[in-house]
């Protein structure tokens, strides 16, 4: 597996896969980086690089993950990652590019669009809708039947409440409980909406 992304998101997953995942290389963008966990570092890849493996975009921002997932588009296959400590519905679904950290559970019927994080100790319940380019952190709870719109960040510790509907890119901050449908590029902080600003 290729790996891109040399910072903390690509720590934790090098970390995870390379007791038992040969890492072909490490990529990232930033010249400066020149070694990971005792891997180096081959700066961005070059334009006509051929992979002999799938990909793994390590990086946990959601835009910047998007940006390289399109730009790599058509060109790799994109691995997805799951710990083997995870709680996995085998009635549950999973896209390109994902990975589904230690101690997380996704429970029967729910879908996990492409390069999503679900983090560490983060519980999804039966019959969610979990978008591309989605972030759920650590300690998050998603109750039954929620839909999480491209692009959205569920914060750490925080609690949504059963058939809660968020929109696309929004920001849902840590300790935060959604009781309600939440519309596109929304911040929510709390119980409540705090601000809608458009991020793209």
């Amino acid at each position: 597996m290729y790996i891109y992304g040399a910072s903390g998101h690509g720590r934790v997953i090098i970390d995870i896969i390379d007791s038992y995942e040969k890492i072909h290389g490490v990529f990232d963008d930033d010249q400066d980086k020149k070694e990971v966990l005792g891997y180096p570092v081959m700066g961005p890849i070059p334009a006509d690089y051929v992979f002999q493996s799938d990909v793994f975009i390590a990086i946990g921002d959601n835009k910047i993950r998007k940006m390289l997932a399109d730009r790599l588009a058509g060109r790799v296959k994109f691995a997805s990652i799951i710990h083997d400590s995870v709680i996995f519905s085998k009635r549950a679904n999973i896209g390109d590019g994902c990975v589904v950290m230690e101690g997380a559970i996704v429970k029967v019927g729910t879908s996990i669009g492409h390069q999503t994080i679900i983090n560490s100790g983060a519980s999804v319940d039966h019959d969610c809708i979990i978008g591309d380019f989605v972030h759920i952190a650590p300690q998050a709870t998603l109750c039954g039947g929620i839909t999480v719109g491209e692009g959205t960040l569920i914060g750490a510790n925080s609690v949504i409440l059963p058939g809660v509907k968020i929109g696309k890119w929004c920001t849902i901050g840590a300790h935060s409980v959604v009781n309600k449908d939440i519309p596109d590029f929304s911040l929510w902080r709390g119980a409540g909406i705090v601000a809608q600003v458009s991020v793209l």
